[in-house]
């Protein structure tokens, strides 16, 4: 699990930087997105990579990993989004939207671990390309759910769905970044 924990904190500073830089470029503009727009920005990307893997090509000069990076991030967001709603202006400052993050990111890794544990570590002998199909089935059972008025029965709400994207993400994003691709 050691290697584990380094790997995950690896690809999660990776994309925190990213994130980190582009609140230098636009502040926290996305501030003013719903939930359910994250959501669709969330499909556009894994259908991206899907659309990769499938043709074996891309014809924009960035890969599935900016698209993983993509994917935490937006996810992420996501999830300050429904904690806090969205406002009609950027409305935050860049320390607390990074604050934020850390926050969210730190709660999601939290759940990632304790599946991690009981699950063995599977996530290691999926195929990347299965990631990406699990993040598609979650973005469509999350618009069913934000259809419904955020509304379950039994199931998870929207906020686990994103944690579970997020996860996915990281996990493609490690295979990608050590050199255990499947293709």
């Amino acid at each position: 699990m050691a290697d584990t924990v380094a790997q995950f904190e690896h690809v999660i500073s990776i994309c925190r930087d990213l994130f980190a830089k582009k609140l230098k470029d636009y502040g926290a503009s996305w501030r003013i997105l719903r939930p359910q727009s994250l959501t669709d920005q969330i499909f556009i990307k894994a259908k991206r990579i899907r659309s990769i893997e499938t043709k074996g090509e891309s014809k924009i000069d960035e890969g599935i990993r900016s698209e993983f990076i993509g994917i935490v991030n937006y996810g992420i967001i996501g999830l300050i989004q429904l904690h806090f709603g969205y406002a009609d202006s950027e409305d935050i400052s860049n320390d607390e939207a990074l604050a934020l993050y850390d926050k969210y990111m730190t709660e999601t890794k939290t759940l990632m671990y304790a599946k991690n544990h009981d699950y063995d570590e599977a996530w290691r002998s999926m195929r990347i390309s299965s990631y990406t199909d699990l993040i598609l089935t979650k973005v469509c059972r999350t618009k069913q759910i934000e259809d419904n008025g955020g509304k379950t029965l039994v199931s998870e709400g929207v906020d686990a769905n994103y944690m579970d994207m997020i996860n996915y993400s990281l996990f493609g994003l490690i295979k990608i970044e050590y050199g255990e691709q499947d293709d």
